[in-house]
């Protein structure tokens, strides 16, 4: 007989955890194991708002997937999954088609739109490195260009809608290039206006409210201005119109407001809402005994609150590892020592911009240069986790 073949498709925190964890679980004789992804790098999304502001260079927040896994032990293809298909136990991709006798499914998320007009057409997102070069670069663009058309004040106009962590740790970022920037293309810093606009009461919602006020004031001190319980209405190629009427003219909309599962799932006809799948407790696909998904297309209730587990990064390394071992005991046929998974938050950080964070940690709540330590520190170890020592020296920040 031959080997089972475990096919992982995408290589976000879930699906790289998953297959380091099998390599090392697993001889090489007990199975074949393939990793798909249309990049042949890994990037560490939780460091995504920095490039895009400009403070960090992107390359620091990828990792090329060749040095992380062992090519004796897992077979990577650069490819883009198009299609699933479960009745058959293949995986359609651009270029040619992968069996399986075991799927995880790590595809990451879409964008949530929520339908609000002209949001897909004209906003950014941060969503992966090239949409991050892309701001960035839009950015610079925009000061240099508000040199020869000083008229144009909505060059130095930024938008970034939605104030979950993406968008709030994307606007400290930016509140602190700005100044830099203006420096660099002789731009007043007066002239440069950053609005955070959400449909929700409060910024960073179910966070801590001492916490996320604190936020707020760290936020409005470096020039944010925020307007809250107000949703986007459209999205124009001159900027935004708020549910209120108001109209902000900006050539520059950056939608953080929500994600959603990845739209292949749905289309493979696995039970899925908003492309996420409800799994069981081993984080099987219902109906589907050789399927696992894991990350941001996992929908996992936590039963305390009745409400689903928010899609984290903490949370799919989790799923990776169980994922991992339970695959490792069916293969021995095991099932006995499957477990079923259970998210155990260690912490939460947002980051404020340099030298700035608000976190909680335990029962700790934390502010302030030690949470911003605490942040790099959750950084470093997520480093260490998949790459060890030397990727720590080479990716980490100190």
């Amino acid at each position: 007989m031959s080997a089972p073949k475990i096919l992982i498709i995408g290589a976000g925190y879930g699906g790289v955890v998953s297959a380091l964890n099998l390599q090392k679980t697993l001889h090489y004789n007990e199975a074949q194991i393939t990793l798909v992804n249309n990049n042949d790098y890994h990037y560490i999304t939780t460091e995504l708002h920095q490039p895009a502001a400009g403070t960090m260079h992107h390359d620091r927040a990828r990792v090329n997937i060749k040095e992380l896994i062992d090519s004796k032990k897992v077979h990577f293809i650069k490819d883009t999954v198009v299609e699933i298909k479960t009745e058959e136990q293949k995986v359609v991709l651009q270029n040619e088609e992968v069996e399986y006798d075991y799927l995880i499914v790590g595809l990451g998320s879409e964008p949530e739109t929520f339908g609000i007009k002209g949001l897909k057409e004209y906003a950014f997102g941060i969503r992966n490195i090239n949409s991050v070069r892309h701001i960035k670069q839009h950015i610079e663009y925009h000061f240099a260009k508000f040199r020869n058309e000083p008229e144009r004040t909505d060059y130095l106009t930024f938008v970034v809608g939605g104030a979950g962590f993406t968008g709030i740790e994307f606007l400290g970022e930016l509140a602190d290039r700005i100044p830099k920037l203006c420096k660099e293309y002789d731009v007043d810093p007066k002239l440069v206006k950053l609005y955070n606009v959400e449909a929700s009461p409060t910024v960073l919602p179910g966070f801590d409210p001492e916490l996320v006020n604190y936020a707020v004031d760290i936020l409005e001190k470096k020039g944010v201005e925020f307007k809250l319980n107000v949703p986007i209405q459209e999205c124009t190629e001159d900027g935004v119109i708020l549910g209120t009427g108001e109209e902000i003219k900006s050539a520059t909309v950056v939608w953080t407001g929500g994600v959603r599962g990845n739209s292949l799932v749905e289309a493979a006809g696995i039970e899925a809402m908003r492309g996420r799948v409800k799994v069981d407790e081993y984080l099987k696909a219902p109906g589907h005994e050789n399927i696992f998904i894991v990350g941001d297309c996992a929908l996992i209730i936590n039963e305390e609150i009745n409400r689903p587990y928010p899609p984290t990064a903490q949370i799919a390394m989790q799923q990776g590892a169980n994922v991992a071992y339970n695959l490792a005991a069916m293969i021995r046929n095991q099932p006995r020592l499957m477990r079923a998974f259970k998210p155990e938050i260690k912490g939460t950080v947002a980051s404020l911009g340099n030298g700035e964070a608000i976190g909680v940690v335990g029962n700790m709540k934390l502010t302030g240069p030690i949470a911003a330590l605490m942040k790099k520190v959750i950084d470093l170890r997520y480093l260490f986790i998949i790459g060890g020592i030397p990727l720590v020296l080479r990716k980490g920040r100190f």
